[in-house]
């Protein structure tokens, strides 16, 4: 069955429909279905995207393409609206360079069923749903009806009430009474009415966008809440003039991010009343400020308001208790049944956000909720009777909260969830023994069920229904030939939230493939935090946010510890279970190495850091003979080590930043001397960072003598948890790891030294046996690396939406010198490779600076094991040349099993 998989969108929730939607591309299960993917661009522009795009990590890497983005000074990332008016023929060369423009009347030759991974406006409120059924296609979800009341949380009030819900204290107004009131006397009302904290919402925005809480009596805070529902800025010249250069640019484009700002395309109004204009593009408004605020003496104001923002404000009471949220899925009678609410942890004044909801390690989730048994059947029951209430179908998310009492507030009906691999969706299924692969496939069943039941077009619905119950049936009958491969996941590094990540990407990438079944086994330290333990996983434990809430729930697991009404939902839901996972596991397993040979056929090392960028495991699966991925243990011992890397490589000519170690012993006899030397040959700003540990952990830029004093008390301390002070003054984030070292290594801060261009990029490459047993190498096009904060993070090398790259890197405008350039810097890269003995594959750091048609590359580092996350720029490279992220892996796989062929010969 051809399964068009809508995702990108019209609304501010764009990027997580674009990962989303990638999810669900990886996760069909290639047995059953052929995913098309239908990219809805930010005009409504409906595109057969070309394949090699999905694998971008945000919309905007690739959309609108680099060659018809305006050559401007700031370099803005922007999505399409922000080109102003295109005529038809512009827009179809556009499109040309992405995918294939297609209209509605098309649909129904490309694909037979219509998978909505689209949020908010025109994509989970009825629009798309409503267009769908015009031409008669059936879809995933549920349909226009329950659709519209899902988006509009004004409505939802009114519903929640009239059907007896216990519902906040809540007013709405709209955009021109706004506008009207004595604006202080609202506040005064509404604080007398309904109370504080006070929920100032967007009415009709999905995930808490344009949601912000008003704790104290301020009025100032009150109308900045407003604003920011209704997507309005006000600025005045005097703030304006008070930033730096890097400030304006950064405002602007924090203005714009259609997530935290208002977005684009704006309107700029000026107090005066005298000035109006439209701004499409951030240059435009930054441009446009500097020309407003340089022409005026006084200290003068302006306004600068969304075109595509909200009418209604939502007031609600804020629900002081326990926030939860809960998937409902749709049992073959069509009745609802709540799967094991989870648990939202967070600080006291924090709020369940965009970036908390999306960002693993944010905030914690806890599944069930902490409550009596009681209060969790409530909280299933009470989401179960609203799903019923709403009329929706297949599967909603409910969330809510309790508070101490036991009284229950839902608040947010959803039609669409969030489709992250360790999103609440596939989270909560994976507890009664689903992979992401397997939910799917029950949501387009039980979809192709609700749609028949529709009256329209119901006997070819039924019959692509009957014949997807013959193949389900099939296959889970049918003897198993696949390879077998451990993925070895988590570890005890500061990246090994991140080593899941990976992880659980290779298991799903190759659980819905038909080579080969993949076994999740985590890797951890015992409890006297001194030996490696094995243990099997199963998927409700593999889909746990983080490495930390794995290792605990495998040790509630091996003690026999199941929550009852987690076993209560599995009973209820075991036809379910049967019918899309043959043999589905709920208990973790303890293995040791040497049982992997009866285990497994090879193994997919997903750690990151130490052990397994080090040569560590590596040494234990050859003694074992097991084929693995990546490059021999000699190779690992030299790239885990970035000083004995930078040593190694400057030895042999290749361009290195300039470097030292810093030793605690020296550092602790003598910090003053230290500092003179480091200031000497130096200067700051520097690059400090652990010598041997993952690619970017405890990675800063460092200013100042202090600020290197607070990185070396941190890396130096004799306790686990950081001192503020010094965590503060590195502007380390809630939450972020920093390991404990016994040295430091001091690099240079490279610089563009001259260049015409400089740019930081990261190269990716496979290796394979030639002929004659020789290993050859594929250099990918590199990537070049956008950082907000001048360094790289976490997120922004690994999480979907955060980091910016252009593949392949802009190393001209020309694009006959850029590949003159690029090959240049292939060159080095795969010097690079052979100096290290690199294997497999491999992630190489390095800057470039760009001197007319002659290119420098400076090399930071290489990653052993990249990342592997679904947003990870080696997927952007490969899928140039042709390799979709399982090719990729199937590569990997095949070099390591035929490498170990090769040895025991």
């Amino acid at each position: 069955m051809k399964i068009g998989i809508f995702f990108g969108g019209q609304s501010r929730e764009r990027e997580i429909s674009f990962a989303g939607g990638r999810t669900v591309y990886d996760n069909l299960n290639k047995a059953l279905f052929e995913p098309i993917p239908i990219f809805v661009d930010s005009l409504g522009n409906f595109i057969h995207l070309n394949w090699q795009h999905i694998y971008k990590g945000t919309i905007r890497d690739f959309y609108p393409p680099v060659k018809f983005m305006p050559n401007l000074p700031n370099g803005f990332q922007v999505y399409m609206e922000s080109l102003g008016k295109l005529s038809d023929s512009e827009l179809t060369e556009l499109i040309s360079e992405v995918g294939e423009q297609i209209h509605p009347h098309q649909f129904a030759e490309l694909f037979d069923f219509a998978f909505l991974a689209l949020h908010g406006s025109y994509g989970e409120d009825g629009n798309i749903q409503g267009l769908l059924e015009w031409y008669g296609l059936p879809y995933s979800g549920s349909g226009i009806l329950p659709s519209a009341i899902g988006i509009d949380k004004s409505l939802q009030r009114e519903i929640l009430r009239d059907f007896g819900f216990p519902s906040p204290k809540s007013e709405t107004i709209s955009r021109s009474d706004w506008e009207k009131l004595n604006k202080k006397q609202l506040f005064q009302r509404l604080e007398s009415e309904i109370g504080l904290p006070l929920v100032v919402k967007a009415a009709r925005q999905g995930s808490s966008i344009g949601v912000n809480i008003v704790y104290k009596s301020d009025f100032s805070e009150f109308e900045k809440a407003v604003s920011a529902a209704l997507f309005v800025e006000e600025l005045d010249s005097e703030t304006w003039n008070e930033f730096s250069e890097l400030e304006k640019k950064k405002f602007v484009a924090e203005l714009t991010d259609i997530r935290s700002g208002i977005g684009l395309p704006l309107l700029l109004e000026t107090e005066s009343g005298e000035e109006t204009k439209t701004i499409f593009h951030p240059e435009n408004l930054l441009e446009e400020l500097s020309q407003v605020f340089n022409s005026v003496k006084s200290n003068q104001k302006i306004k600068l308001t969304a075109l595509d923002g909200e009418d209604l404000v939502l007031f609600e009471e804020f629900i002081a208790g326990k926030e939860f949220s809960t998937i409902v899925i749709q049992e073959d009678d069509g009745k609802p049944l709540a799967l094991p609410p989870t648990q939202i942890l967070k600080g006291k004044t924090d709020m369940f956000d965009y970036r908390s909801k999306y960002l693993p390690g944010m905030v914690r989730k806890i599944t069930p909720i902490d409550l009596p048994n009681a209060q969790i059947r409530a909280i299933q029951q009470a989401s179960c009777e609203m799903y019923a209430k709403c009329h929706f179908n297949v599967y909603a998310r409910i969330d809510g909260f309790i508070t101490e009492t036991g009284d229950i507030f839902l608040n947010d009906p959803n039609t669409t969830s969030g489709m992250m691999p360790s999103s609440f969706f596939f989270h909560q299924a994976a507890e009664i023994g689903l992979n992401p692969s397997q939910f799917l496939t029950y949501i387009i069943r039980t979809s192709l069920a609700e749609r028949v039941k529709s009256g329209k077009k119901s006997f070819e619905i039924a019959n692509l229904l009957l014949e997807l119950d013959k193949q389900i049936i099939s296959i889970q009958s049918a003897e198993s030939n696949k390879i077998r491969v451990g993925v070895l996941l988590g570890g005890y590094s500061s990246e090994r939230h991140i080593s899941v990540e990976s992880g659980r990407n290779i298991y799903e990438k190759l659980a819905s493939s038909d080579k080969y079944e993949p076994i999740p086994i985590f890797l951890s330290l015992d409890e006297k935090q001194e030996n490696q333990q094995l243990h099997i996983i199963p998927i409700n434990i593999l889909l746990k946010d983080n490495a930390d809430d794995i290792r605990e729930k495998v040790q509630q697991s091996l003690a026999g510890k199941k929550h009852l009404i987690i076993s209560e939902t599995i009973e209820k839901t075991k036809s379910i279970t049967e019918k899309y996972a043959k043999n589905a596991i709920f208990n973790a397993k303890e293995i040791s190495y040497k049982d992997l040979p009866n285990l497994v056929d090879s193994v997919f090392i997903a750690l990151h850091g130490r052990p397994g960028e080090d040569g560590a495991v590596q040494i234990k699966l050859e003694e074992l003979g097991l084929p693995y991925n990546g490059s021999q243990t000699e190779s690992s011992q030299i790239t885990i080590d970035k000083y004995a890397t930078n040593e190694l490589l400057g030895a042999n000519g290749i361009l290195v930043a300039k470097h030292r170690l810093v030793q605690q012993s020296d550092w602790e006899a003598n910090s003053t001397k230290v500092l003179a030397e480091i200031k000497q040959n130096f200067g700051f700003p520097i690059i400090a960072k652990p010598a041997d540990d993952g690619c970017s952990s405890a990675v800063k830029k460092i200013d100042s003598a202090e600020e290197f004093q607070a990185f070396a008390s941190l890396m130096f301390r004799n306790q686990e948890l950081l001192m503020q002070a010094e965590a503060d003054l590195l502007g380390l984030k809630t939450n972020e790891e920093f390991p404990i070292k016994n040295h430091i290594l001091v690099e240079e801060l490279i610089s563009p030294n001259g260049a015409d261009h400089f740019l930081e990029i990261t190269g990716g490459l496979l290796t394979k046996f030639d002929s004659d047993g020789t290993i050859s190498y594929e250099i990918f096009e590199p990537s070049e690396a956008l950082a907000n904060g001048g360094i790289l993070s976490l997120e922004e090398k690994f999480l979907a939406g955060e980091g910016q790259n252009i593949t392949p890197a802009r190393f001209n405008s020309d694009s006959q010198k850029r590949q003159i350039i690029s090959d240049q810097v292939r060159t080095d890269l795969e010097k690079v490779a052979k100096i290290l003995k690199i294997e497999g594959y491999t992630r190489i750091d390095a800057f470039v600076r760009v001197f007319g048609d002659r290119a420098e590359t400076i090399v930071i580092e290489a990653n052993s094991l990249p990342g592997m996350t679904p947003a990870t720029c080696i997927f952007h490279q490969t899928a140039i040349n042709g390799y979709t992220p399982f090719d990729f892996i199937d590569r990997i796989l095949e070099f390591g099993k035929e490498r170990m062929a090769k040895s025991i010969e």
